[in-house]
C-alpha cells in the first residue's frame, strides 16, 4: 500500500511517501522544509501570520508531491506546537482547503507510541541492533517524548522541553551565557525528574535517540563533512562524545554554527537547545551512547496508515 504521511512539529514539517509491503517500508519520497511553526507560541500562545504563511507555502509543495505519486492514504499530523495555540482552527481550515482532510492534533502519548513504532521497526533488523528494553528520546521542536519498550511501549510520556522552546525561554544571546544555559538546564531535569515518574528508565538497556537535534550531534560527532543519513543511521555515539559537542555548540556564535558543513540551516539557531536536551538525558539516566535512528514518528505514521 502507498500512503502518505506529513508530521507538522514545532520546527519542521516533513512529507514521507512510502510504500508499505508486508512490513517492509521503502521511501517514494522523504523532504523537510523547516518553517518553525512554533516560533514565539511560548510566549503569545498562538502561531504567527508569518509562521503560517511558511508552512502553508510548504504544504502547497506538498500537495503537489502528493498529486504526483498517488497514495491510497494520506495523514497530517501535528505535535507540540499545534496542542498549544489559540488560533488552531486557523491552520486547521488552511489545512483542509489544501489537502482536503482534518488536522490531526495528536496527544503526546500517541506521539510516543507513534515515534516508537517508527524507531524499533527498522532497527531491531539491523545487524548490530541494540539491546532491549529501549528508551526511545524523541527531542522535537517544543517537546521530548520518552518510550519505554520492547516490542510495544510499556510506559510513555511527553514533555514541554524542546530545542525551539528552550532556546526561545532561555538561550536567547548568542552564545549563551552560564546563567542561560544553567536554566535551561534546570528546566531539562526537571522534565526527565517527571518523565522518571512515569517511565521507568533505570530499565532501560539501550538509549534510540530520534530526530534533527539528535541527528545533527550525531553528523557533528562522526566528522561529516555534509549531512550523510546513511552514515548517521544506526551509529552509536557515547555519552563523552554528546557532552563534548553540546559543549562546543554552546561556546559558538551563530557564524561558527553555520559554517558546520553537516548543519541544516533551519538548525542553526536551535541546535544548542536540543544537544543540551540530549546530553541531560544521557547524564541523568547513566547510560553509555544513544544509538541513532534517522526513522522516527514520520515512519511511525506511515506504518500505521498501511495497517489501519
Amino acid at each position: 500500500m502507498r500512503v502518505a504521511a506529513i508530521d507538522c512539529g514545532t520546527n519542521s514539517i516533513r512529507l514521507l511517501i512510502a510504500d508499505v509491503n508486508e512490513g517492509v517500508l521503502t521511501d517514494v519520497v522523504r523532504t523537510m522544509v523547516v518553517v518553525r511553526l512554533g516560533e514565539g507560541v511560548d510566549q503569545t500562545g498562538q502561531f504567527s501570520q508569518a509562521a503560517l504563511t511558511r508552512t502553508f507555502a510548504a504544504i502547497d509543495t506538498y500537495v503537489q508531491l502528493i498529486a504526483e505519486h498517488k497514495p491510497e492514504r494520506v495523514r497530517f499530523v501535528a505535535t507540540s506546537a499545534s496542542r498549544d495555540v489559540s488560533n488552531r482552527a486557523e491552520f486547521a481550515e488552511g489545512i483542509q482547503q489544501r489537502l482536503g482532510i482534518d488536522l490531526d492534533v495528536i496527544s503526546g502519548d500517541e506521539e510516543a507510541q507513534l515515534s516508537f513504532l517508527g524507531a524499533t521497526a527498522d532497527l531491531l533488523n539491523s545487524a548490530n541492533p541494540p539491546k532491549a528494553p529501549y528508551l526511545v528520546v524523541d527531542i522535537g521542536g517544543g517537546s521530548t517524548e520518552f518510550v519505554l519498550g520492547t516490542t510495544s511501549p510499556d510506559a510513555a510520556i511527553s514533555t514541554n522541553v524542546g530545542c525551539v522552546r528552550m532556546t526561545e525561554r532561555h538561550l536567547r544571546n548568542d552564545p549563551p551565557t552560564a546563567e542561560q544555559i544553567a536554566g535551561a538546564t534546570a528546566d531539562i531535569d526537571a522534565a526527565i525528574a517527571l518523565a522518571g515518574q512515569v517511565v521507568p528508565m533505570p530499565q532501560a538497556q539501550s538509549l534510540i535517540g530520534l530526530a534533527g537535534s539528535v541527528t545533527t550531534v550525531a553528523a557533528i560527532a562522526l566528522g561529516l563533512e555534509e549531512y550523510d543519513p546513511h552514515a548517521i543511521h544506526g551509529s552509536r555515539i557515547s555519552a563523552q562524545t554528546v557532552h563534548e559537542v553540546t559543549q562546543n555548540l554552546l561556546s559558538m556564535a551563530r557564524q561558527e554554527r553555520a559554517a558546520i558543513g553537516s548543519m541544516h540551516e533551519g538548525r542553526i539557531d536551535v541546535i544548542g537547545g536540543g544537544a543540551l536536551v540530549l546530553d541531560r538525558i544521557l547524564t541523568l539516566t547513566g547510560i553509555a551512547e544513544v544509538f541513532v535512528s534517522e526513522r522516527d514518528i514520520l515512519d511511525g505514521i506511515a506504518r500505521a496508515l498501511a495497517t489501519s
